[in-house]
């Protein structure tokens, strides 16, 4: 594009909510938009069958916005509220209208639905050899900490985990009183940190299931949010954990084996052949435990934190996630 074009678009941009007429458009530009920054050969089709443009609208389309330009769509951006944790992304902007500025204007919605929420801990992931991203998200007071590796592994068919219970299977009032002791567990590894959108999300569009396994105080010993197939954002033959955790303390790490056991059979029951599942590597118990069984990074970025602090990002937690 021009030079004088270009400055004029970016004149002219304004931020407003992403509605469903638009979601072919932002999910068109998602995938371009990471391919043509990967060097892609073909970066129309980048992510495959996976989708997160229209999961993340439906999930909460007051909290998902677009960038115009004389009325066309040029970018979006998402917002996710994790209880006293906030993340944001996938942003994105049409490839030739990088570095004009649009990427800032739609930081300021998603700000704005943080501020509004209450999150106390913030976080993104982004490339961690783009300065050019790094200094972005600094301006808004986020800090580059550890790496996070995302991993994928062949699925390994495997004897049925005791205790574990789908969360898909459960009555209402069964869900209710999961949806709690999810919180209670999550809770104690971040205060207020809740995953009750992403799982009642999940169970409302048909995405995958959500992992519970049972404890033998009546609690949990640990929950997985996982996405399953075309659709979803774990793409066609993959079951991809969007969120695992167990509870902390002394056998956390078994807890943890346990967790990815239940997360490789609800695999196999759904006919997938790749797990996927990211890590921080501040977390280096649960890192250790995921190469030791054979997972293998397929994507490396860094997680940006504000404030700098390490949230749940610790080495004795032992969660799977990626914030992407």
């Amino acid at each position: 594009m021009p030079a004088a074009k270009r400055t004029s678009a970016a004149a002219s941009v304004s931020v407003r909510a992403l509605d469903e007429p638009d979601l072919d458009r932002a999910d068109a530009i998602f995938r371009v938009a990471f391919g043509t920054f990967l060097e892609a050969p073909e970066p129309e089709t980048f992510f495959g069958t996976a989708d997160y443009v229209r999961t993340r609208w439906a999930a909460n389309p007051h909290a998902a916005f677009a960038a115009t330009v004389e009325g066309e769509v040029v970018g979006s951006n998402f917002a996710a509220n994790w209880g006293s944790v906030g993340y944001f992304g996938p942003l994105t902007v049409r490839p030739d209208l990088w570095d004009q500025g649009i990427g800032r204007r739609l930081m300021e919605p998603v700000m704005a639905c943080f501020d509004a929420w209450g999150n106390r801990h913030l976080g993104l992931f982004t490339f961690s050899h783009s300065p050019k991203h790094l200094e972005l998200y600094r301006r808004y007071g986020f800090w580059p900490r550890f790496l996070t590796a995302v991993m994928r592994k062949q699925v390994a068919v495997s004897a049925a985990v005791p205790g574990r219970v789908l969360y898909g299977e459960l009555t209402a009032a069964e869900r209710t009183e999961a949806l709690s002791l999810g919180r209670a567990l999550t809770g104690a590894l971040y205060e207020g940190l809740s995953l009750e959108r992403e799982i009642t999300a999940v169970q409302a569009q048909g995405l995958g299931d959500t992992i519970l396994l049972e404890g033998a105080d009546s609690g949990l010993d640990g929950l997985a949010v996982c996405h399953c197939g075309a659709g979803s954002e774990a793409g066609e033959d993959v079951c991809f954990v969007k969120f695992g955790a167990v509870r902390p303390g002394p056998d956390a790490a078994d807890r943890f084996e346990r967790l990815l056991d239940a997360c490789e059979q609800l695999a196999t029951e759904r006919g997938l052949g790749q797990l996927d599942a990211g890590v921080n590597l501040a977390r280096e118990g649960a890192y250790r435990r995921m190469v030791d069984r054979g997972f293998r990074t397929g994507l490396q970025g860094v997680a940006m934190h504000k404030p700098n602090e390490p949230g749940y990002s610790r080495p004795d937690a032992y969660v799977i996630d990626d914030w992407r």
